[in-house]
């Protein structure tokens, strides 16, 4: 049997600090990840489900609760030893469950690095 804890405000145990649900629920990320550079390998995650090497500096992570429509929030960061990395874009339209990105240098190029990415949005 399934059991429902309803509350507006979630509180420390002084009560000197607390935060309305609507922030945790709606303010909350989704999914994470954080990959190693080169082979798309998952070295963490939450709610990822996979991640795909599309090719040098190009990824798809596949996320394990679809969300509601594709309009979510995807953002992340990249970096590699050596080579700076300028950051990731979007490269296909987003799907409800997955989102493909490439990583470029400050020159342009695509290359591998690691990545961490987020996602923020309504889940289906």
């Amino acid at each position: 049997m399934a059991s429902e804890l309803r509350v507006t405000t979630i509180a420390n145990n002084a009560g000197s600090e607390s935060v309305n649900t609507t922030y945790v629920v709606n303010g909350s990320a989704k999914a994470w990840a954080r990959l190693e550079s080169g082979t798309a390998t998952l070295l963490d995650s939450f709610g990822a489900a996979s991640s795909t090497d599309n090719g040098t500096g190009d990824h798809t992570i596949t996320v394990t609760n679809a969300f509601d429509n594709a309009n979510y929030s995807f953002t992340g960061t990249a970096d590699r030893s050596g080579n700076y990395l300028s950051g990731l874009t979007n490269v296909t339209a987003r799907t409800t469950t997955a989102s493909r990105y490439r990583m470029y240098t400050d020159g342009g190029a695509l290359s591998d690095g690691d990545s961490s990415v987020l996602f923020h949005g309504d889940l289906a």
